[in-house]
């Protein structure tokens, strides 16, 4: 498989190229830099793993939740490079995609992202089942919802693990909680995750798909006041 992976969900740029059994990644946590570098690092791992645009027969990316700028960059950037080249484009939630390593633990997994304002971008599995859905919780609502639907053992993953685990321990204290550091590679589960929709024949995202926010950025909440 030939396939570039791009990964702005939160404000460290992920971007690997797949070159059958060749995989070249660049990884840079540079904030407020990400529209100076997503090019650049594209054309650097596409270079490093002996490909060009046109040589790719897939294209990945996290879809959201996560930041609304990152996210429509990396929108920008595949997109161009689908519609120029004809490549098939998938989109993948981040939270699958920050569990995906974790899964196969005998654990609830509680992927999350910090959403700001005191709730969080959340979802969990249990023997690799959805247990619940993906959405923009409040803290509580997340507590409620592992008291009715957790195993006693959990692992919390994603970017805010330990952020999430202060806030929630102390309701959950009958829970064994752990929590992982943010170091995954995310782009390696892009490609593990895209290979299964290939596998399964699911289908690529439409022209008119985009990014997956969750909630209105501020300028929609201000338009709408």
């Amino acid at each position: 498989m030939k396939a570039l992976a791009v990964d702005l969900a939160v404000s460290k740029l992920t971007v690997s190229a797949k070159n059958e059994d060749h995989v070249v990644t660049a990884v840079y946590d540079i904030g407020m830099k990400q529209s100076e570098t997503l090019l650049p690092a594209i054309d650097y791992v596409l270079q490093k793993a002996g490909l060009t645009a046109k040589d790719l027969e897939y294209l990945a990316l996290c879809q959201g939740p996560g930041s609304f700028t990152g996210l429509r960059l990396s929108f920008a950037a595949l997109k161009a490079i689908q519609i120029a080249n004809n490549i098939p484009l998938y989109g993948i939630s981040t939270l699958d995609v920050y569990a995906e390593h974790y899964k196969n633990l005998p654990f609830t997994i509680l992927s999350c992202i910090d959403a700001k304002k005191e709730r969080f971008y959340a979802k969990a599995f249990l023997e690799d089942k959805e247990i619940f859905s993906e959405d923009d919780y409040t803290v509580e609502k997340i507590i409620e919802l592992m008291k009715e639907k957790s195993s006693q053992n959990v692992l919390i993953c994603g970017t805010d693990a330990e952020l999430l685990h202060e806030k929630i321990k102390d309701e959950l204290n009958n829970f064994n909680i752990y929590t992982v550091k943010f170091e995954v590679n995310t782009t390696d589960q892009l490609f593990k995750i895209l290979e299964e929709k290939i596998k399964k024949n699911e289908p690529p995202l439409n022209d008119y798909d985009g990014p997956v926010y969750l909630r209105a950025s501020e300028a929609e909440v201000k338009l709408n006041n």
